[in-house]
């Protein structure tokens, strides 16, 4: 079983490579100032997300990060993955359905009704992947994002 450590402020500079690796072809492109400030809040205990690191406390293999939200119809607390990260080197080997499938269990003292996530239309490998851990599409629903 891969072990999930909730991530504290300590833990800053070993996540900022694998967050930076993971940004590598974002576009736009976030600095490394702006990265660290959006994590930073999650590191301190900001109740509306967090961060684990995947893997060894002090060698971790990869990351999740979690923002949580509230939905009526869902009963509760809900989880939206923003996002996973597994070293190249030791994907394949069932880590992030090890990560995904422990997730929601280790949530559920606190509430977690349910857990999203969000994929590129075109990648449908990845959505293969995530509805075999039983994450269903939405097919009456389109994420929609208005930045302030």
């Amino acid at each position: 079983m891969t072990a999930l450590h909730l991530a504290g402020p300590e833990d800053a500079a070993r996540l900022l490579p694998m967050i930076a690796a993971f940004h590598e072809n974002a576009a736009p492109a976030q600095s490394p100032e702006a990265l660290s400030a959006a994590l930073a809040p999650l590191l301190e205990g900001s109740p509306h997300g967090v961060a684990y690191l995947i893997g060894p406390q002090r060698a971790p293999i990869g990351y999740i990060l979690l923002s949580f939200g509230w939905s009526l119809s869902l009963g509760g607390l809900t989880g939206h993955v923003e996002e996973v990260f597994i070293r190249p080197g030791v994907r394949g080997r069932g880590i992030g359905t090890e990560v995904l499938n422990a997730l929601p269990k280790a949530l559920a003292d606190a509430g977690l009704t349910a857990l999203h996530l969000t994929t590129p239309h075109h990648d449908t490998a990845l959505q293969r992947f995530f509805q075999r851990l039983h994450f269903d599409p939405q097919p009456d629903q389109i994420l929609m994002t208005r930045k302030s």
